[in-house]
């Protein structure tokens, strides 16, 4: 039967006071060691606790990811769940597709537009709302997107679940898109 350390000093201090080694000013000092075990344990699964905890990313710090690494697909797509989403609901309106759900559909659906807009890349960050959940932020587009004059300010809303993104719906002009260049 395997033991934990606690349940082994236990043992060994039960025994010690069966055994007649310990008297009363002992049983004392038994108690005290038990405690200062306790509290022990207790702080390293504190301790633990918040290390897992500094290394999830917020919301924040999950969409700054995105928008810097927004060049490469690879280091993109595991910010987002398994089960994570872009949305742009204003492309269905042109009947394009305009979810993208899973980091490797999403790894895809960034690998085209860089075909379509090498250059493309988001400038003029400003956030609005901040949870460490959820944020809400606005930033810009300026690139040439099939070879045409590309400027476009997004809105987007991301939602983090377990330090991964989990929704990121974003709005935008669909003018820029219907005429390009324009």
């Amino acid at each position: 039967m395997i033991r934990t350390s606690q349940q082994q000093v236990g043992l060994l201090l039960s025994s010690l006071g069966q055994n007649g080694i310990w008297n009363n000013n002992q049983n004392i000092m038994k108690k005290l060691i038990l405690i200062s075990i306790l509290i022990v344990a207790t702080k390293n699964i504190y301790s633990q606790n918040q290390t897992n905890n500094k290394t999830m990313k917020t919301a924040k710090e999950l969409l700054q990811a995105y928008h810097s690494n927004i060049q490469n697909p690879d280091a993109v797509a595991p910010l987002f769940a398994a089960d994570g989403a872009i949305e742009l609901p204003y492309l269905a309106s042109l009947g394009q597709s305009w979810r993208a759900e899973g980091p490797e559909n999403i790894k895809n659906m960034i690998e085209g537009l860089l075909k379509m807009a090498p250059d493309f890349k988001f400038i003029n960050i400003k956030y609005y709302i901040e949870t460490p959940d959820q944020v809400f932020s606005e930033y810009e587009v300026d690139c040439l997107f099939n070879g045409k004059p590309y400027k476009q300010l997004y809105m987007g809303r991301l939602v983090a679940e377990n330090g991964k993104i989990k929704l990121l719906r974003e709005g935008m002009n669909i003018y820029p898109i219907m005429k390009p260049g324009e």
